[in-house]
Parts: structure tokens; C-alpha cells; sequence
């Protein structure tokens, strides 16, 4: 057991709190295992009606994962971090998988890791504080725990644009998005958490939800999805440089700052997730891709430059995009043999009971 998250039933409520505030929750290895062992015995157990996993402090539920802990490793050899993210990807496939009411109190920042472990849950709540994203390219990553899945059921090309410039959705994109689902201001957050021991978790939620602001996101999806049909990250950016509109030269700026491989990968991986059965095929194929991060200069530079020296100046290799070829992002989903995740979605299961 460890301090860095809270396991509690209360109530009828099976009550996870990720309990790192300072680092604004950030998921570690540690903290995967109590979380994943409280939803196996609470999915059978009949005193527990429902799950909310929430955040210490007022920062965001959480930050995503420990990137420090990756950096150190991935210098050694990445295994601890390949047993991490297997042991992650598992538990979000359990999310999406759970029988029971999953509340997922989206405040703040959530990012990375903290979208795997909220945004799979059948209630998903966010604020007007919430800021949502998968800025998995800006350390030379590919966005991973399921969030392929949920960025490529997006409408329309939404997500290929949060996905390749790390683009940050407010509550009302999450929602646009597929990300989320219910607005609640920060001030009724107590009184609902305290309502939902007292009713089916659908009419307790809709009774605290409010409209939700207009998304700008959806505001800007006429040319998001002209752009970003394009077939190859160098046409998309070509098309976002020739537009008319500022937002989108902008974005082309934003996409050309990160990895090149890794973007290239990423558009590659959510090609491959909008035609896939099942999160657990999306999970199988992120952690190829995961690993093979692991081994390359990339993810360490980026991290470096982000996280560690904060100069925010990685020497990406390759430098370029057309310098990244075509059997190098092939090569990030490579079969992994025995080390292969092997998650198989089930013949039935019943999904968020309301």
C-alpha cells in the first residue's frame, strides 16, 4: 500500500483519492496496484454501488505520469517503465470495462495518465477549471493509455489536432470530444460527491449538471477538418500553412515544435485506432509503441528539455520531418513476441450500469 493514493469505501461508494498534490497527483507505478485490486473486489462486492476517483489539492485530478521516473529509467534499459505502463494500460482497460457506475472528477488539470484513468469511467465531470490534453509529442511520446481510442472517435478530426499539437480542451471541448460528459462548476463539486451515496449515480449527476460553455474547439472544426485529412503529418501541414485562418497557421507552428517521429507515429496510431474492435486492440498496439519510445533518443531529450534542464529546446533526431522514413514509423508497432500486452476484449460485458 502506498500514501500516494487513498483507497476508502464509504457509504456504498468505493472512494479512490490520488493523494500526491505537490506533483499534482501524478500516476506512478505504486500507485496502479491498489487502485487496479480495489476495482477487482469492489466490481463483486454488493455494499459498493459505485466509484469516484477524484484528486488531493486544487490543482487537477492528475498530471499524468511520473516523467521523471521514465527519464532515469529509459537511461537504464526501460524496464521499469515497461512494467508500468503494462500494468497501466490493464487498469484502463478495467475502467472501460467496469460493471458499476465509474465517476471520474475531471478538475483541474488532467493529463497523460489522468485522462486513462477518468476518462474510460461511464461518468466523466468536468469544471470550468478543467484542462484536458494528451501532450504526449511535446517529450517525444505518442499519446497512450487508451487515449488513441478516445482521440480517434472525436468527431471529425478533433482529435488529430489535440493529438499532434498538444492542444489543452477546456470542459467544453472534453465534452465536444468524446472526453467527458457532465458539467459541474467547482463550487457544487462537495455537495454532489455527498449526493451520489444517495441515488442512482445518472439522476444524482443530472441533477448538479449544468450547459456547458461553448466549445471553441467545435468552433474551429470547419478548417481543423480540412486540414487534417490530409494523409501524411507534411500534408497536414502544408494545408494548416496555406489556410486563411491564424488559428490554424498556428497550429502548423505547434506541430513542427515536437518530435517528428513521434507525431508521424501518433497520426499513424490514431489511423490505426479509428479502425480498430476494441480499447483493448488500442491498448495493444499503444504499448508497441510505448516501448519502442523507450529506445529511442527522443523521449530522454525530450523529457530532458521539458521536465529536467527546462531549457525547452530538444535536439530532436530526426530533425525533420521528411528525414523520418517511412519504415522508421513502421517500426514503432512492430510485433512484440512474448512481451506483447495480450489484452483481448471480452464476448459480452455490461458497461457503466446506470
Amino acid at each position: 500500500m502506498t500514501d500516494d493514493v487513498l483507497i476508502e469505501k464509504r457509504d456504498g461508494l468505493g472512494l479512490i483519492t490520488l493523494n500526491r498534490p505537490k506533483a499534482i497527483n501524478a500516476l506512478n507505478h505504486a500507485m496502479v496496484h491498489p487502485i487496479t485490486a480495489a476495482l477487482w473486489a469492489w466490481a463483486e462486492d454488493e455494499d459498493v454501488t459505485a466509484v469516484v476517483i477524484t484528486g488531493s489539492g486544487e490543482r487537477g485530478l492528475c498530471a499524468g505520469g511520473d516523467i521523471v521516473s521514465i527519464y532515469y529509467d529509459a537511461q537504464k534499459g526501460g524496464a521499469d517503465s515497461s512494467d508500468f505502463w503494462r500494468d497501466e494500460y490493464v487498469l484502463n482497460a478495467l475502467i472501460a470495462r467496469f460493471p458499476k457506475p465509474y465517476v471520474a472528477v475531471m478538475d483541474g488539470i488532467v493529463m497523460g495518465g489522468g485522462v486513462g484513468i477518468s476518462a474510460h469511467g461511464s461518468h466523466r465531470i468536468v469544471t470550468e477549471r478543467s484542462k484536458i490534453g494528451m501532450p504526449e509529442v511535446g517529450i517525444g511520446f505518442v499519446p497512450d493509455v487508451g487515449g488513441t481510442y478516445l482521440l480517434a472517435q472525436a468527431p471529425g478530426e478533433l482529435g488529430t489536432h489535440v493529438a499532434l499539437t498538444t492542444a489543452r480542451m477546456s470542459a467544453a471541448d472534453a465534452i465536444a470530444t468524446g472526453f467527458a460528459d457532465h458539467f459541474v462548476p467547482t463550487s457544487d463539486l462537495p455537495a454532489l460527491l455527498a449526493a451520489l451515496a444517495s441515488g442512482p449515480v445518472s439522476e444524482v449527476v443530472a441533477k448538479f449538471a449544468q450547459e456547458p460553455p461553448l466549445s471553441e474547439l467545435v468552433g474551429q472544426q470547419d478548417w481543423i477538418d480540412e486540414c487534417y485529412s490530409a494523409d501524411t503529418v507534411e500534408q497536414i501541414v502544408a494545408r494548416l500553412r496555406a489556410h486563411s485562418s491564424p488559428e490554424a497557421n498556428k497550429a502548423a507552428e505547434a506541430i513542427l515544435s515536437k518530435s517528428p517521429i513521434a507525431v508521424k507515429v501518433a497520426l499513424l496510431s490514431l489511423r490505426r485506432a479509428r479502425d480498430a474492435s476494441s480499447i483493448e486492440e488500442v491498448l495493444n498496439d499503444e504499448y508497441r509503441v510505448s516501448l519502442a519510445c523507450l529506445k529511442s533518443r527522443d523521449l530522454v531529450e525530450g523529457i530532458r528539455a521539458q521536465v529536467i534542464d527546462k531549457d525547452r529546446n530538444p535536439a530532436w533526431s530526426p530533425a525533420t520531418l521528411e528525414a523520418v522514413t517511412d519504415d522508421q514509423v513502421a517500426a514503432y508497432f512492430a510485433d512484440l513476441g512474448e512481451l506483447e500486452l495480450g489484452l483481448a476484449a471480452p464476448d459480452s460485458s455490461v458497461e457503466g450500469q446506470q
